[in-house]
């Protein structure tokens, strides 16, 4: 696929990978309505871009505090349609974590991550899959994580939230197999950003975790949504590790028992 000219919908698009990614698609020709929930940092990138000669729109929603909006998934759509014209691409990039005792985990905290990671770009997906429909054309693109494919202990929550994206993705494609709407997942691992906090990038050194620089990461997104790909798994062993888990989880319960202990010093003493 040939991203010039296509609108694309970013949420997530003011931290994280989603600042180089809004560049990267930027440079590729596409057009960009880019959500996120601080407006000074959104408005000041969409400046940014456009002062580079690229095309951005800012939409500053804050999905947790829209309760006088009925449907805030479908605002934020009509909203980036009105501004930059019908939507060709999605990605769902938004997402927060807690690296954490799941027994220490507030119920509030538990809706909220679940509501953020799954039910916003689930709800995002529906508002636009009709126009899509009529069109005959269009791609979904999740954000997952390779914690989707493989459990990992202090990021139980996490790990649920993008468990289910992973299946949400591979629902949706096989429902839209009959049509020309794609539907992209993408699980990176652990990525050099403000996502993971000072211990958690501290236990992901201890683990000798491999930590990916933002900006290969998001070369890899460009490749994959490029190639229409169903799934794209980032970096190795892990991806490895998580096509094994869907075989022989019982292996990795074994191969995860060092670093889970090594984790857990670090979780118990962050506090």
């Amino acid at each position: 696929m040939n991203l010039h000219g296509k609108n694309i919908l970013l949420t997530g698009a003011s931290g994280g990978i989603g600042h180089p990614l809004a560049f990267a698609l930027s440079s590729k020709g596409a057009k960009l309505a880019l959500v996120g929930r601080d407006q000074v940092r959104i408005t000041s990138l969409c400046k940014i871009i456009n002062k580079l000669g690229g095309t951005a729109v800012a939409i500053a929603t804050d999905f947790e505090g829209t309760e006088a909006i009925p449907e805030p998934a479908q605002h934020v759509v009509d909203e980036a349609i009105q501004l930059l014209g019908e939507i060709d691409i999605l990605i769902n990039n938004a997402g927060i974590q807690d690296f954490t005792l799941f027994a220490e985990q507030s119920s509030a905290r538990i809706a909220q991550m679940m509501h953020i990671n799954t039910v916003v770009p689930i709800q995002l997906a529906r508002a636009l899959v009709p126009s899509f429909l009529v069109r005959n054309s269009g791609q979904i693109v999740n954000i997952g994580s390779i914690f989707g494919s493989i459990g990992f202990p202090y990021f139980a929550v996490y790990s649920a939230s993008k468990f289910a994206m992973h299946g949400f993705s591979q629902a949706l494609r096989r429902e839209l197999a009959d049509s020309s709407i794609g539907v992209t997942y993408i699980a990176p691992r652990a990525i050099r950003t403000s996502m993971n906090n000072y211990v958690v990038s501290k236990m992901l050194a201890a683990t000798n975790a491999a930590v990916d620089d933002p900006r290969e990461v998001v070369a890899q997104i460009i490749k994959a949504i490029e190639g229409e790909k169903h799934e794209h798994y980032i970096g190795q062993p892990e991806s490895f590790f998580a096509w094994l888990n869907g075989v022989l989880p019982s292996a990795v319960n074994i191969g995860l028992k060092k670093q889970a202990r090594i984790a857990r010093q670090f979780v118990v003493n962050q506090n």
